[in-house]
């Protein structure tokens, strides 16, 4: 494509999804096809809002957006970046945030559930809740926003991953209400702090799938994709401790993707409630403090 020739937005967005869809690349990572790859990395060089109105696209671009535009395709096909590493910025909750290597990039269905307020499972709104294994922060400051009386504790054995946390907590102004602790699971909090709400999207990609991912997701920290043999090192962990760190009427909620498959094979007798979405992917259970009691000898 010459970069002297005049185009408009729309035009630019049809030679990034004809491109992208020649090219083979992965998509996972915010969108799900070519066209939406093309509107995310054209949308951050023009500035423009995720809901910018459709005349956007007939605005012509100017050479140096083109060329901007350009560049960014360019380096998405050739080193399969990510778009959202290569444009520092991601979107959870209609929320920005902050994204680089050293954290994953959000695309968890419990957005979803951080949105309708987790309702009907919390029988008020919770008070402390604990965002386990946060990676950038994007969970515990969604939940946050949700729940306006709130304190928030984001945790991470990852240090790394803590100082980009650190970062969106002050972007998005909640440094009263939001802390971070580097933590392997429960191992660095305070022995008696108890939550109504635990989330947690940990690692749990088995050894199988991590082998055979897209080369996408070689960008994203290993650390937090990796979770043993079946994908559920870390999960075996947290369904033994969690009771202990939840007030009587508190919840947890975990992700753990098609690693689903292994934890209810693992532990057949457990009442694990999947969750449903409207969008995205299932494999989020929910477990109650009294659940956890309950079946706490089959997790030992």
């Amino acid at each position: 494509m010459s970069q002297t020739q005049t185009l408009t937005v729309a035009a630019m967005l049809e030679y990034g999804q004809t491109l992208f869809e020649s090219q083979g690349i992965y998509f996972g990572h915010g969108t799900t096809n070519a066209w939406d790859e093309a509107v995310y990395l054209l949308s951050y060089v023009l500035q423009l809002p995720p809901n910018a109105d459709r005349s956007v696209l007939d605005q012509e671009l100017t050479n140096d957006q083109q060329v901007s535009i350009q560049a960014l395709f360019k380096r998405r096909i050739s080193e399969r970046i990510p778009a959202p590493y290569l444009t520092g910025q991601a979107w959870f909750c209609g929320l920005p945030f902050i994204v680089d290597e050293r954290v994953l990039i959000p695309r968890s269905p419990i957005a979803e559930l951080i949105m309708n307020g987790f309702e009907p499972w919390c029988e008020s709104e919770p008070r402390q809740i604990l965002d386990l294994c946060t990676g950038g922060g994007c969970i515990g400051i969604a939940c946050a926003y949700a729940f306006a009386e709130a304190q928030v504790v984001l945790s991470d054995i990852s240090s790394e991953a803590l100082a980009v946390a650190a970062m969106n907590i002050a972007g998005h102004d909640l440094n009263d209400r939001i802390t971070t602790v580097e933590s392997d699971l429960f191992a660095g909090l305070e022995n008696e702090r108890v939550f109504d709400l635990i989330v947690s999207n940990p690692p749990y990609v088995d050894a199988q799938d991590l082998a055979s991912m897209p080369e996408e997701y070689q960008h994203e920290p290993e650390i937090a994709l990796a979770s043993g043999n079946d994908g559920l090192d870390f999960t075996r962990r947290l369904l033994q401790q969690a009771c202990e760190r939840l007030t009587d009427n508190g919840v947890l909620v975990v992700e753990v993707g098609n690693s689903s498959v292994a934890l209810e094979r693992a532990f057949p007798n457990v009442p694990f409630v999947w969750l449903e979405f409207a969008e995205g992917d299932s494999g989020v259970f929910l477990l109650t403090r009294e659940q956890l009691l309950e079946h706490r000898e089959s997790f030992q």
